[in-house]
């Protein structure tokens, strides 16, 4: 696929206002937003025209963790602090090839469960000094991201 490695081409600069948000791979998004995994895999038959971005999911142990602290724990420090989320962001960016990235993985909004990329949209969205919201729940706040672990206090 053209561009899907490419180097950024938007300046680190301007990156801070670049839009992204989360879904679930199972959300219809406009013709505007591109899907880009942060999951382990993509679903079964999922239609051609998403990216990936790997280097967001969470490990082997992502099954393993009993809580959702050791959880975040393990995917802040071995994930999350290995990266540059203003590098991460330019990476996406230019993945997105001018439409609206959306970080996705497996679990719907609505599911009563938590889920990585809203640790991951939390994450950029401290770097980026602006929300990265689920789509569809735009209106709330980073700390209110309808997949956070309840449980977990974000630093």
């Amino acid at each position: 696929m053209r561009g899907v490695d490419s180097p950024a081409h938007q300046p680190r600069s301007d990156i801070r206002s670049f839009m992204m948000k989360t879904a679930s791979w199972f959300t219809k998004l406009p013709a505007d937003h591109i899907m880009v995994g942060i999951s382990r895999g993509a679903p079964r038959r999922m239609p051609a025209g998403y990216r990936t971005f790997r280097q967001l999911a969470p490990g082997p142990w992502f099954k393993s963790c009993a809580t959702p602290a050791e959880y975040c724990q393990r995917y802040y420090g071995e994930i999350l602090a290995h990266l540059d989320p203003l590098q991460v962001a330019e990476q996406i960016a230019a993945k997105a090839e001018g439409r609206i990235p959306v970080l996705v993985c497996f679990e719907a909004p609505n599911s009563g469960k938590w889920c990585h990329r809203s640790l991951a949209a939390e994450w950029l969205a401290r770097a980026l000094g602006r929300v990265v919201p689920e789509f569809g729940y735009e209106h709330l706040p980073q700390d209110q991201h309808p997949l956070l672990p309840s449980s977990v206090l974000l630093g």
